[in-house]
């Protein structure tokens, strides 16, 4: 005699319901949360919703049903225990996975999977190094600034040249 799950409508409007959730976002970060204070928990979510992100516990069957129809690259191991997902919207993904990794060394609780972002898998390893690439802003400041520095050093010279010509002819 086999046994067979028994797939209540309940159940497929939960997994419709999560796939429509999943399909918003542009990447996932997978947490066990085990062992996480509700005031921890509560301070990663504030911390994340400044990047316009968020920390969902999710029921890990569920998900791998979603992310199954949704031609998702995510792996069974990371959807065993308490999970956490942190949603990511656009190009944030470096800035959530920071913000997870310094939760992760402040409470010594917090594991990072492993990462789905822009449809790439990150193993833990992967996404922590990924972390510590400087972000898209800091990168674009950088480029900024190197790029002003030749502006800034001409004028510079062509300010001191003027006054070199004007305390001459006095």
């Amino acid at each position: 005699m086999s046994y067979e799950a028994k797939i209540t409508n309940e159940k497929k409007e939960s997994v419709k319901a999560l796939k429509d959730e999943f399909s918003l976002f542009d990447g996932y970060v997978f947490a066990d949360y085990r062992g996480l204070t509700v005031e921890e928990m509560k301070a990663l979510r504030k911390t994340l919703l400044t990047l316009d992100s968020s920390l969902r516990v999710i029921k890990n069957r569920y998900a791998k049903i979603a992310f199954t129809d949704l031609n998702a690259p995510v792996k069974d191991e990371d959807l065993k225990g308490p999970t956490a997902v942190a949603y990511v919207k656009g190009d944030r993904g470096n800035e959530v996975a920071k913000a997870l990794f310094k939760a992760s060394s402040d409470t010594g609780r917090l594991k990072v999977k492993s990462a789905l972002i822009d449809g790439q898998y990150f193993d833990s390893a992967s996404i922590e190094a990924f972390s510590k690439l400087p972000s898209r802003n800091e990168l674009i400041a950088s480029l900024m600034g190197t790029m002003k520095a030749p502006v800034q050093k001409l004028a510079a010279t062509l300010k001191a040249l003027e006054e070199k010509l004007s305390s001459s002819a006095a």
